[in-house]
């Protein structure tokens, strides 16, 4: 196979032709290397690039593989956000105010050794992964690769934009309000957050009052399964991708909150995915629960302001941070206590009227975002709190799922009439990550998407 067809294969492809011996690791992590190193200064996705290291262990799956030995991501090249911790750095968080290295790798990075995977650097997010698009004063911004001019969405910008572009075969997010399903969609790629706690944190406990959770962004469903096998191995993942059963699916265009528009497009794309989900043999109903409850996003923003205050506590020095980041922990700070603690007593009812949904159907279909990708500093110029608002509208139908735990996914559903990504979300009834594994699976043998490339990168 050609290296750069290699290269965009993804990881469980990468993995079945490192396992066959028609590539060895070392090729394909240093080709992964050099289109890093060709690509990147105008992409921005990675924080740091391990190349030393990537070409020895690279070498040491490749002697590994000699001596007759397997393991499931062995010799495969991923990439990790920055905000995961890796022994003997800072976990930087997407700033420039962290000195204190890690004393050891954080526990989804040693399975991912542990696995063979070879890790090739760590990607670039936001600070405090606080935005639904990677950029800073001192970073620059992250792209797009469908379009320069745009962003590759956030909080992890940079896993996105380094698997769109083929410069590794997958990557790990955290998603603590669509920060994984963020990215995916704009970027054309397939992003699953698990349910809560289904993949360890450690030695991170309950970040952000339990809202995060850490997934994979990948070019195929199979990519993912396979990552998640590994993360949680627990569950057979990979299984759940060829399942064929029908499925009862509920189609809503409702937004968490009144008044937010959705993009034509956007909402195009989920019903062209609902008819085509009818074609497959599924029952698909509409229903639109009612979620203008504003009880609901006002105890969402109060738990994220007091999260981004207590994370800025955390940090060597805080006044690195940008002006707009100490801007938002200072609206954390404002907060008084009962706000916060209303907000995650609020938790268990928000919960119930969720699985009300899942009582009679066993899947959710709903836009990721509102609106196609965001232009590169398309906010700069809106005040904090005007730019927390807008946020908050594009991102309206992802935060209640990080709330409630439930397993959801981004899914590619073509593009904009420009050539820009859009997607879709499905979103599973607690710990189900194999229906939402299904249907996704389902969809991409009879819509594939990860054939088609960022033609810059191609």
């Amino acid at each position: 196979m050609d290296l750069t067809d290699a290269c965009f294969a993804g990881a469980a492809r990468q993995a079945d032709l490192l396992r066959s011996g028609a590539l060895t690791s070392r090729d394909l992590v240093a080709e992964c290397l050099r289109r890093i190193d060709r690509h990147d200064r105008s992409l921005n996705a990675f924080r740091l690039v391990f190349t030393e290291r990537a070409l020895a262990d690279a070498d040491h799956a490749d002697a590994r593989r000699a001596r007759g030995e397997d393991a499931p991501l062995l010799g495969v090249p991923v990439a990790v956000k920055e905000d995961l911790a890796i022994a003997g750095l800072p976990t930087t968080k997407g700033t420039a105010a962290v000195d204190t290295p890690a004393p050891a790798d954080s526990e989804i990075v040693r399975r991912l050794r542990d696995a063979g995977a070879v890790i090739v650097g760590r990607t670039r997010m936001p600070e405090l992964g606080l935005w639904p698009h990677t950029e800073s004063s001192w970073a620059g911004a992250t792209r797009n690769p469908w379009s320069p001019d745009h962003s590759p969405g956030g909080s992890s910008g940079g896993s996105a934009a380094a698997v769109a572009a083929g410069l590794v075969g997958a990557a790990i997010g955290t998603d603590g309000a669509g920060s994984v399903r963020i990215p995916s969609a704009c970027t054309g790629l397939f992003g699953l957050k698990p349910q809560r706690d289904h993949v360890p944190l450690a030695p991170d406990r309950d970040v952000w009052h339990g809202l995060v959770a850490a997934g994979p962004i990948t070019r195929h469903v199979a990519d993912a399964a396979l990552l998640l096998d590994v993360l949680a191995p627990d569950t057979d993942h990979t299984a759940a991708v060829t399942d064929t059963r029908a499925l009862r699916v509920a189609v809503s265009l409702r937004t968490w909150g009144p008044g937010i528009p959705v993009d034509p497009e956007v909402r195009d794309a989920v019903l062209d995915t609902a008819a085509l989900l009818t074609d497959l043999g599924h029952d698909v109903t509409r229903l639109d629960p009612e979620l203008h409850d504003i009880s609901g996003p006002a105890g969402f923003a109060a738990r994220y302001l007091h999260s981004a205050a207590t994370t800025e506590q955390q940090l060597d020095r805080p006044d690195r941070l940008d002006a707009r980041t100490r801007a938002v922990a200072t609206l954390g700070r404002s907060l008084p206590a009962s706000a916060v603690r209303t907000a995650l007593a609020h938790t268990a009812k928000l919960t119930r009227r969720a699985d009300r949904i899942f009582d009679e159907h066993d899947l959710l279909l709903t836009p990721v975002l509102t609106r196609p990708p965001l232009r590169v500093g398309e906010w700069n110029r809106r005040p904090t709190v005007a730019a927390l608002l807008a946020a908050a509208r594009m991102t309206t139908f992802l935060p209640l799922w990080n709330i409630t735990g439930n397993p959801a996914a981004a899914v590619p559903s073509g593009h904009t009439r420009t050539g820009l990504p859009l997607a879709v979300q499905l979103v599973g009834r607690r710990d189900d990550h194999h229906t939402v594994l299904a249907a996704a699976g389902q969809l991409e043998r009879a819509r594939p998407w990860a054939d088609r490339r960022p033609p810059a990168y191609s």
